[in-house]
């Protein structure tokens, strides 16, 4: 009787039964996805959430739901993922970070103690209720509440069985601790009190611990993000730590110097924190007025419109030029709604430039607008000082690492080969047709004896060498006007 065999299940050189063997097998790979480029890690303050937990975010709904109402603090997650999505960001992983001195609100109701689910402020406006039945007078209901969290509501006929209830929802905002004489069911409402956020963390809270146990910008290792912000962090000591970490996960770091800097303390303080790489882009410490929707006009770091704009671009594009949303002002030209305007020479510009330090400042190269004005990072070389190398690397590298680790355990023959090679170009190509590269000549792959000798695949080693040209960014627009009476206006001759 004829069988069918997945593909892989049927040895065929020990056949003994003459019969039809159907081996179903899978599509061949011909290109991989590519990964997101606009995934922001950011790591902040809130007054809700789990600490050192990488929470997925995808829209202010999100973000108020796992992190509470926005506070009006330069670290607040809820601030940064408003200005980021306002820019074009949809896609955060987000990590809440304190200063250890965070306490979870309490409050005691009918004889049992309620705790907030996590620590914070916003604890502190959780109401819990405990109702009787109007028809089954022994069954009560805890009803806990919140305006921004939401509301959940449990039954039982005993302590006992809501405490269990609320143990069982894992979005549940309170914890039930019933004494071990359960005290009886009674109608009784408290609010909850004496939460506290821990909102001034250190340096070293920030940036966390690797290990077994991830805390901080560590937090992030594997949720592959594009960009990382460690909002409102402006500690020099920390940039080439963030620069080690973005490197080792494909992450472009946007930092940010201290409120109201100086352009000489700016190139001071890089200078000494001995940062020089294509893996961090630092923004000067001029910040911007942002009017908050809940808590008004306020200062902020410019990290998050930054990540916010790369958020919505495409890998192969540059900040430079690329209009902001939502700047009302900046420090150094105060506030558009007061008329002041102090813009910036081509001497200050040039002196933070040429130390691979950018600004978003108004007016643009495109008109009046706010935009980020050098579209560059902190690398000394002239091939990897703009934003776009991080960027498209970073997106390539983590393309072919999200797939091409399906092709070892394979024979090393000619096939092999041709598949790596193919899957290769398959993905470059796929890459051209969405405008990332130029064209077809925009690459190579070679994956063959050739660069394959025998003497290294009888040890287990095969190597693609993969080589991308990326397409320039349009930095110094030249253009050549004559003008005047005496001007020869040469015509082409018109087709016929």
């Amino acid at each position: 009787m004829p069988t069918i065999y997945q593909a892989g299940d049927l040895n065929t050189n020990s056949l003994v039964v003459p019969n039809l063997y159907t081996q179903v097998q899978k599509p061949a790979t011909l290109a991989l996805n590519g990964v997101s480029s606009g995934r922001i890690g950011l790591v902040g303050t809130a007054g809700w959430g789990p600490l050192n937990t990488a929470v997925i975010v995808g829209s202010m709904g999100d973000c108020l739901a796992a992190f509470g109402t926005k506070q009006p603090l330069a670290t607040d997650i809820g601030t940064a993922v408003n200005i980021a999505i306002l820019n074009g960001a949809s896609d955060f992983r987000c990590v809440r970070v304190s200063d250890g001195t965070d306490t979870a609100a309490t409050g005691t109701l009918a004889g049992v103690t309620l705790t907030a689910r996590y620590t914070g402020s916003a604890g502190n406006a959780i109401t819990a209720t405990l109702t009787q039945g109007a028809i089954i007078t022994t069954k009560y209901t805890l009803t806990t509440s919140h305006a921004v969290l939401g509301s959940r509501s449990y039954t039982g006929t005993a302590w006992a069985d809501i405490a269990k209830a609320v143990a069982a929802d894992t979005s549940a905002l309170v914890v039930a601790t019933v004494p071990d004489t359960a005290p009886a069911l009674a109608a009784a409402t408290v609010t909850l009190s004496s939460g506290t956020d821990g909102t001034a963390p250190k340096a070293e809270q920030f940036i966390g611990t690797d290990g077994t146990t991830r805390t901080g910008m560590y937090a992030l290792r594997n949720q592959k993000c594009a960009l990382g912000v460690l909002h409102g962090l402006t500690d020099n000591t920390t940039w080439t730590v963030q620069k080690a970490f973005g490197l080792q996960e494909g992450l472009y770091m946007i930092c940010a110097g201290p409120s109201g800097d100086t352009i000489t303390n700016a190139v001071s303080m890089k200078a000494a924190a001995g940062l020089d790489s294509y893996g961090v882009k630092l923004m000067f410490g001029d910040w911007l007025w942002w009017d908050d929707d809940t808590n008004g006009v306020m200062l902020v770091s410019p990290q998050a419109f930054v990540a916010g704009r790369f958020g919505g671009l495409s890998p192969e594009q540059s900040s430079l030029n690329k209009q902001l949303v939502g700047v009302i002002g900046s420090q150094k030209a105060g506030l558009v709604s007061s008329g002041t305007a102090q813009t910036y020479s081509d001497a200050e510009l040039g002196a933070l430039f040429e130390n691979g330090i950018d600004v978003i400042c108004n007016p643009a190269p495109g008109g009046s607008y706010w935009a980020v004005r050098g579209g560059i990072n902190t690398s000394s070389s002239d091939t990897t000082n703009d934003d776009t190398y991080p960027r498209l690397t970073n997106y390539i590298a983590n393309t072919i690492n999200s797939g091409m680790g399906a092709f070892v355990g394979y024979v090393i023959n000619a096939t092999l080969f041709g598949d790596i090679r193919a899957t290769l170009l398959g993905t470059l190509s796929n890459m051209v047709t969405a405008g990332i590269l130029e064209n077809t000549a925009s690459y190579t792959v070679v994956c063959d004896a050739s660069n394959n000798p025998q003497a290294r695949t009888d040890l287990g080693y095969v190597q693609a060498d993969v080589k991308v040209r990326y397409q320039g960014i349009n930095r110094f627009f030249i253009v050549n006007l004559q003008g005047g009476s005496s001007v020869v206006i040469v015509q082409a001759a018109s087709a016929a």
